[in-house]
């Protein structure tokens, strides 16, 4: 994470669940396992490298959503730029093929435009 910018900025995240999970918010589902993106942003305090710091550390009070993730994820892996927006880059995932949207509105209950920022791989 040294060499993380402290910059805002877009980034992915990428978990993979070997088991299933339960998620609560934004409403009662089950994730099947397997490889799930997540797309975000980060133009709060600390930037790029706080937020993915927060993001890949086990132990966190849960404050977003993909918190829920994160914290039960086996792998997880985290990819920033410093430009860019969310929801163009969760329109680029979803160009490439071979994914599902697994839970409507995750993660961009404040975006009108993305069916989800949580995207699932399927491999």
């Amino acid at each position: 994470m040294a060499n993380c910018p402290t910059d805002g900025g877009i980034y992915v995240l990428l978990a993979r669940l070997e088991q299933p999970l339960t998620i609560t918010r934004p409403r009662l589902a089950e994730l099947e396992p397997g490889l799930y993106v997540y797309a975000g942003s980060a133009y709060g305090p600390g930037g790029l490298r706080s937020r993915l710091a927060r993001h890949l550390r086990p132990d966190k009070p849960q404050r977003w959503h993909i918190d829920q993730i994160t914290t039960r994820a086996e792998t997880k892996y985290a990819i920033g730029w410093t430009d860019g927006k969310e929801c163009e880059l969760q329109a680029a995932l979803a160009a490439g093929g071979n994914i599902t949207y697994p839970l409507p509105g995750f993660g961009s209950s404040d975006c009108r435009s993305c069916p989800s920022h949580l995207l699932r791989i399927i491999l």
